[in-house]
């Protein structure tokens, strides 16, 4: 079984990757672009048969290892 996990920096967290992203693209033409906001994903094999087993062993985690959840959110995926 495979888990996708998705993470980003909360609302409000300043994201300088995200605004370099954006500056960038505006130096490239792409004027229309407002607003970047720039995170992981993160794929995970599981021995896992149970999905919802899967998705609980992978919010432990993400809440002890993939994600700081002072500033960051996830969503996890079974795939």
């Amino acid at each position: 079984m495979k888990a996708r996990v998705t993470i980003m920096l909360k609302d409000g967290v300043l994201d300088p990757q995200g605004e370099a992203i954006r500056h960038a693209l505006g130096g490239l033409g792409f004027a229309g672009v407002s607003g970047v906001r720039q995170g992981k994903v993160i794929e995970l094999d599981l021995a896992s048969v149970d999905a919802e087993a899967a998705r609980a062993e992978v919010a432990r985690m993400c809440e002890g290892l993939l994600a700081n959840t002072v500033i960051e959110k996830y969503a996890v995926e079974i795939v």
